[in-house]
């Protein structure tokens, strides 16, 4: 049995969905990165759903000259490796985590960066985190969703689609009208349309 948790543009969402199995997430990376656009990223805490609908991500495919898997694989990037739905959360400029999928074949390094989140569920916890933040900025890019969501670096390594602590839904809303863009913040390929945005979504952290 589920139950109504929230209502988004009319439509229901409901929670204790099954998590996304490994054989629903494209073998590619960047049609994971589209994939993910619309489905839920979950997070427990203290007994808690706190989940926000993806909204924005990046794709980081093999072979990318700005991705993490150089300079090859390092006991920190390790996660990077595994397979596909492993969370990589890396700490960026000391300051910030943020959480990569690991996309593509097992041992190859690319990953899909998820840059921002409509908040679904348990928004008292996530303003709870991120005091004075208006609900529209609570998750809204990669640093803020993990401090909105408690991510940092326990949770790398984790399978997102065991369902345990952190974990990713197919989400019951309607399917996300997706616009395609350059990625933010690189100095090189910065040409790549390597962005996926919800088209409209005003909780995106740069509109295109």
């Amino acid at each position: 049995m589920t139950a109504q948790c929230a209502t988004r543009g009319g439509s229901s969402y409901t929670s204790a969905m099954p998590p996304l199995p490994r054989r629903a997430l494209p073998a590619e990376t960047i049609e994971l990165a589209r994939f993910l656009v619309g489905r839920l990223l979950v997070r427990r805490i203290d007994g808690r759903r706190v989940a926000g609908r993806i909204v924005e991500t990046e794709a980081y495919p093999p072979g990318d000259p700005t991705g993490y898997f150089r300079p090859g694989l390092t006991t920190a990037n390790a996660p990077l490796f595994g397979v596909r739905g492993t969370a990589y959360v890396r700490l960026v400029y000391g300051a910030n985590f943020t959480l990569n999928v690991a996309a593509d074949a097992l041992g190859t390094g690319a990953a899909v960066l998820i840059r921002a989140l409509e908040p679904i569920e348990g928004v008292d916890v996530m303003r709870a985190h991120r005091p004075g933040a208006a609900d529209r900025d609570l998750a809204r890019g990669p640093g803020r969703l993990c401090v909105a969501l408690a991510i940092d670096a326990a949770l790398s390594g984790l399978d997102l689609c065991a369902g345990r602590r952190l974990w990713l839904e197919r989400g019951a809303g309607p399917a996300a009208d997706i616009h395609v863009c350059t990625r933010i913040g690189l100095s090189r390929d910065m040409h790549r349309q390597l962005r996926f945005v919800e088209r409209g979504s005003r909780f995106v952290s740069v509109s295109p």
